[in-house]
Parts: C-alpha cells; sequence; structure tokens
C-alpha cells in the first residue's frame, strides 16, 4: 500500500487467488479425514448450507469403543472386499456421523450440500436422503452403484469434485 497525494492509503492492484467455495470445503473435508481411524480408507464430510460450515464427520469406531487403528481391522481379518457387509465394521462411515453431530446438537442440514472425500455407500445414500441433503460432492470413487440410483431417484444432486457426473 501506498499514501496518495490526499494522504488515502491506496491498494496495490494485486488479485487475490482464493479457492472456489466447492475447493473450500472439500479442502476441510480432507482435513477432516486426517482424524479417521480406519485402517483401509480415510474418509472425511463436511456439511454445509448457505457457505456455512454445520458439522463434519470422518470414520471411525464409535465413542468409547476400541478404534480399529488401535484393535485391528474386523474385516480385514474376515478377508470382506471393500464395499461389502457394512454391517461387520465396528466404525461409522464420515457421513454417518456427520449427520449424526448434526442430530446431536441440534442442527437443521434439510436443504444442505455434504462433501464427501469419497462417493457416499448405499446406507450413508439413504441416510443423506432422509436427512434432506440436497446436494452431494465427493472424490473419490466407492464400488456401490445401488447408492447412486438411490441418491438419482431421490432426485439428490451429485456431483464428482471437478465435474458432474
Amino acid at each position: 500500500m501506498e499514501l496518495s497525494s490526499d494522504g488515502m492509503m491506496e491498494m496495490d492492484e494485486k488479485k487475490i487467488e482464493r479457492p472456489s467455495w466447492d475447493d473450500y470445503f472439500m479442502e476441510v473435508a480432507h482435513v477432516v479425514a486426517k482424524r479417521s481411524t480406519c485402517l483401509r480408507r480415510n474418509i472425511g464430510a463436511v456439511i454445509v448450507k448457505d457457505k456455512r460450515m454445520l458439522t463434519t464427520g470422518y470414520n471411525g469406531a464409535p465413542a468409547n469403543i476400541v478404534h480399529c487403528s488401535d484393535r485391528g481391522c474386523l474385516r480385514d481379518e474376515m478377508g470382506i472386499p471393500s464395499g461389502e457387509r457394512h454391517e461387520l465394521c465396528r466404525a461409522l462411515h464420515a457421513e454417518q456421523n456427520a449427520i449424526i453431530q448434526a442430530a446431536v446438537h441440534g442442527v437443521s442440514i434439510a436443504g444442505a450440500t455434504i462433501y464427501v472425500t469419497n462417493q457416499p455407500c448405499n446406507l450413508c445414500a439413504k441416510m443423506i436422503v432422509n436427512a434432506g441433503i440436497v446436494r452431494v460432492v465427493y472424490e473419490g470413487e466407492y464400488p456401490d452403484r445401488l447408492a447412486l440410483e438411490v441418491l438419482e431417484e431421490a432426485q439428490v444432486k451429485l456431483e464428482r469434485f471437478g465435474g458432474e457426473i
């Protein structure tokens, strides 16, 4: 900044590069994923409404339960492939934790967007629909075609980060 002839401060003509809202919230989801205690995938989710973060979630064991990172992965021990037999996992998914946090704290997420570092599974897709979330922005793939069908049928806008699917 410089002083003008009338003593006023003048701003330099520099343009500040700012991330788009989608870039910003997806980056936050990646930071949230660093809290994950899953041995297979580290997933983060951020629920946003009106450009405000409402809740976050990462995949890991429920509160007061030993984390898989400390106990070992039951699904690995049983040889269960990714995307199958979710009921045998000790952990909650990132989307589930973000939705639960909204419920615990009395935060309405109807009409919100959820940013997730991987495509939601079928269980999470159903929760997203019933929670009233209207848009899902995800980055990585997940082997669950039914989840995509559920979101499409419920008319939840589904976007692959970096381009609509």
